[in-house]
């Protein structure tokens, strides 16, 4: 996950509006989940056949929430996310459980399918490619394996963020000065990041996972307790 959920907070302090921040934290992610797909990619730890059946709904729904940013309300989202990410923290630690051979190709297309449309959705609008509640729905609803779950998450997360990153072009735009700051140091972190995947044990990785969800969960509280 590059987080950016953690990074909102800081770069609204710095945006001229609470829609360009989101735009600029979504262009900062997009650039992250890029450098970090390629590591992935090349471990082999990209299931291809999901992102393929994730990134199209994604992409679509992220342009529209992007364009739509800041006609729905941002504190009202952030709860709901919170929430999500904090449920999804106890999730993840539960190992996911297979579905039935011969309905697993159908299946995982089709749960694919709604998931990437209603995460870009929600990425789109308030500027995050939400990786956090990505990677649990990828791990409990799609059953992917924690390691592999990773990469495919940065790969459909880096293209929902170049597409939200258009919707809010389209609409209110972004600070080019701090999506130049934030890739500078984005873009090497999630390419390190990468490469220290596949170091950790699935079960180490999913309590990883699991506590960097509370924690982001826990500031997005912050942030709508402070709007």
């Amino acid at each position: 996950m590059v987080l950016g959920n953690l990074r909102l907070p800081v770069t609204l302090l710095f945006a001229g509006s609470a829609a360009s921040g989101a735009g600029t934290n979504i262009a900062v992610s997009a650039v992250a989940a890029t450098t970090a797909s390629v590591g992935h990619a090349r471990a082999g730890r990209v299931d291809w056949h999901v992102a393929a059946w994730m990134v199209p709904p994604s992409v679509v729904a992220a342009f529209i929430g992007g364009f739509l940013a800041g006609q729905v309300s941002e504190r009202l989202l952030l709860s709901a996310i919170a929430v999500v990410l904090l449920y999804s923290s106890i999730e993840v630690l539960r190992p996911p459980k297979a579905g039935p051979p011969g309905e697993r190709r159908v299946g995982t297309a089709t749960r694919a399918l709604g998931v990437g449309a209603a995460i870009g959705l929600l990425g789109g609008i308030v500027g995050l490619i939400l990786g956090a509640l990505r990677l649990p729905a990828l791990i409990r609803i799609i059953g992917q394996r924690p390691e592999r779950a990773v990469g495919t998450n940065q790969v459909v997360g880096a293209s929902l963020g170049f597409a939200g990153l258009a919707g809010h072009l389209v609409g209110s735009g972004v600070d080019p000065a701090l999506v130049v700051a934030g890739a500078m140091g984005a873009a090497p972190g999630g390419l390190a990041g990468a490469r220290l995947t596949g170091l950790l044990s699935e079960e180490w990785l999913r309590r990883g996972i699991a506590l960097v969800l509370v924690l982001s969960g826990l500031a997005i509280v912050v942030r709508v307790i402070v709007a």
